[in-house]
């Protein structure tokens, strides 16, 4: 008989390069065919103090208990996650996860059951999103569901959720911190949650093996700032020398194209250290955690001339001509082999898991930690090779990604958004056609106005961003190696397209009410509570705004999601991103894959992109004033006015 969630079935998993026994779980769902295995809460680096970079864990105690998720990291109250599902709060997953600055670099592994050292299953490791809050740890991606449909389909995966420093203790540079890690010895500042994340590929690399997982296959996926962090991977020194993953998944990346250097960031974080009295490092470590938290909303990466490859930010050139401009490759580090990105992947048992050694499972412990070869896309027709120092992508976006933004954007008047683009712009040209094409004047409806700076917000810090990546990987890939998808599809609670619904479909973890999947309904108010009312009784504009109940005047109508466009997007989704993870080709490079709305999935042609994406008008409108101008015009729209 399998346990129920309140009687936990406990397991053990020898790890003889270790040398220790991790103490796990039988995770309650599992079932006779599939029977799941969680090893949680697992400590894979140590922070020797705070802004210091993480050290990875290399000795454990002969017993590690993994049956319980491990601290977070410190962060505001309120979960990003549930606030954009819209789940009812009383249908979610109890959950109270311990806070800890210096105990939440741990990771969670969700397996099947009966995988050895031979096995060599792929390794799906997910960089969660939420900006300056949200864990690996959270209910939503619990690692359970999907790991079952791999074992389902016959194609079993490793999936690994973990946690890293966010906000202000991930992500705080100035000066005055740069000495001091110059000081400790350390190269680069800043980025420490990004460096927490190479710690985590570090220890996976040397120690997934001992779980049954092929350490050379392993597949990066995230989604918002977490894909922001892996586009960040891509680019970096690190994974030009020493890459440490096979291939990525970037979903709805909140990239910033121009990111601040370190003098630059100081400026900014210069105000915070003045508001805390303090005026060395000694001092700002000795600050109390709880007086840090809520600091870091507008703190992310920084390039510190270390972390990035030379010239990453040629990745975002344009030509305004309409003609591409050139790339150069990365140099190709020494010791790196030659050949197709696309060459066959080894072979992986895909229907049992037990498998017998096969050629790639003879291969010894050290030779498995070694630089891992570039997995390639299986393929029919002939190629052209491609430099294999360059992993492939799946990368795409929905559709309303900025309404994620919509509590702030509320705000805004047409006068008032029409005043900010044009001083950012500094240019009446090029704000006049930014303005026109997004149909933003002074006369603006008041009820129209929200809508129209969504889509610019949207196409500014999600969408174009998005393309620009896409082409620019695809060219310096050759023309192969990247596969575009638009998910549009509606949120089952939401009954819209809007930022996160695919985590919805892809994790499979949020309770499905009976009423979600009912009867089509109109969607009043804003995407959280309700725009807000800035003015008060006697119509005077107020200093502090207030939600209102409602927002009558711009009522979106919402579809609802039905069983089967729920399944049916569930399982597309699903299927394309395990097969990615076997090396599999997700759906043919010329064409794009669409998720929704209304339950469609499927390859279309690439001039269904057109239609469902801005194309043109980035080109006329966005091209002309550059990433730098346009990022913010994304950023100030989205914070609001004030």
């Amino acid at each position: 008989m399998l346990p129920t969630p309140s009687e936990p079935r406990f397991v053990k998993r020898q790890h003889s390069d270790l040398n220790t026994t991790f103490r796990g779980i039988l995770h309650p769902s599992s079932t006779s065919e599939a029977r799941l295995h969680q090893y949680l809460g697992i400590k894979y680096a140590s922070i020797p103090a705070r802004f210091r970079q993480s050290k990875l864990c290399t000795k454990y105690p002969p017993v590690v208990n993994a049956t319980e998720y491990g601290p977070i990291c410190p962060q505001p109250q309120g979960c990003m996650e549930e606030l954009l599902f819209g789940v009812d709060p009383a249908s979610m997953p109890c959950q109270n996860l311990k806070q800890d600055e210096m105990e939440c670099l741990n990771l969670n592994i969700t397996c099947p059951a009966g995988l050895n050292q031979f096995s060599r299953v792929p390794v799906m490791l997910w960089v969660h999103g939420g900006g300056d809050r949200g864990s690996g740890s959270h209910w939503a991606y619990d690692g359970a569901p999907l790991v079952r449909q791999s074992i389902k389909a016959g194609k079993p995966v490793i999936l690994i959720t973990f946690n890293f420093r966010i906000g202000f203790l991930g992500f705080a540079a100035n000066p005055m911190i740069r000495d001091d890690n110059k000081e400790a010895g350390e190269e680069g500042t800043g980025n420490y949650g990004l460096r927490d994340q190479q710690r985590c590929l570090e220890w996976v690399h040397r120690n997934i093996l001992g779980f049954g997982g092929d350490p050379d296959n392993i597949t990066l996926f995230g989604a918002s700032s977490g894909a922001a962090d892996i586009i960040c991977h891509l680019l970096s020194r690190s994974n030009q020398t020493n890459p440490m993953f096979a291939r990525a998944i970037i979903q709805s990346a909140v990239f910033e194209p121009t990111l601040p250097d370190v003098a630059t960031a100081g400026w900014q974080l210069s105000r915070i250290i003045s508001a805390l009295h303090v005026s060395d490092m000694e001092k700002l470590r000795e600050v109390k955690v709880d007086k840090l938290l809520g600091l870091g909303m507008t703190l992310r990466i920084v390039d510190d001339g270390v972390f990035f490859r030379d010239g990453w930010m040629d990745y975002f050139a344009h030509t305004h001509s309409g003609r591409r401009s050139e790339h150069k490759h990365p140099r190709k580090p020494s010791g790196q082999r030659s050949g197709s990105l696309l060459r066959p992947p080894a072979a992986h048992p895909h229907t049992h898991l037990h498998p017998h050694v096969s050629h790639s499972g003879s291969r010894s412990r050290s030779q498995a930690r070694s630089t891992p070869k570039r997995r390639s896309i299986s393929r029919s027709s002939s190629r052209s090779a491609v430099d294999d120092t360059l992993q492939p992508l799946i990368i795409g976006d929905s559709v309303s990604d900025s309404l994620l933004w919509s509590m702030n954007a509320s705000l805004w008047t047409p006068s008032g958004a029409t005043r900010r683009i044009k001083a950012i712009c500094q240019s009446l040209t090029k704000a006049s056609c930014l303005l026109r094409a997004y149909d933003i004047t002074s006369y603006t409806p008041d009820e129209e106005i929200v809508d129209r700076v969504l889509e610019l917000v949207n196409d500014a810090r999600v969408a174009w961003p998005t393309e620009c990546i896409a082409e620019n990987a695809k060219r310096e890939r050759g023309g192969h190696g990247v596969w575009r998808y638009v998910f549009d599809q509606e949120g089952p609670y939401r009954g819209i397209p809007h930022h996160a619904a695919d985590i919805m479909y892809l994790f499979d973890t949020v309770p499905l009410a009976e009423s979600c999947l009912a009867t089509p309904d109109v969607y009043s108010g804003d995407f959280f509570d309700g725009p807000f009312d800035t003015s008060d009784d006697e119509g005077d504009a107020k200093s502090d705004a207030t939600p209102r109940a409602g927002y009558d005047d711009a009522d979106w109508e919402t579809t609802a999601v039905t069983e089967y466009s729920y399944n049916n997007v569930r399982d597309a989704i699903q299927g394309k991103w395990l097969a990615f993870a076997y090396g599999d080709m997700p759906w043919r490079e010329d064409k794009v894959f669409v998720f929704g709305p209304e339950g469609e999935t499927g390859e279309r042609s690439t001039v269904i992109f057109e239609g469902r994406r801005r194309k043109e008008l980035w080109k006329s409108a966005l091209e002309p004033l550059g990433h730098q101008v346009v990022s913010k015009v994304g950023l100030e729209l989205s914070r609001g006015p004030g």
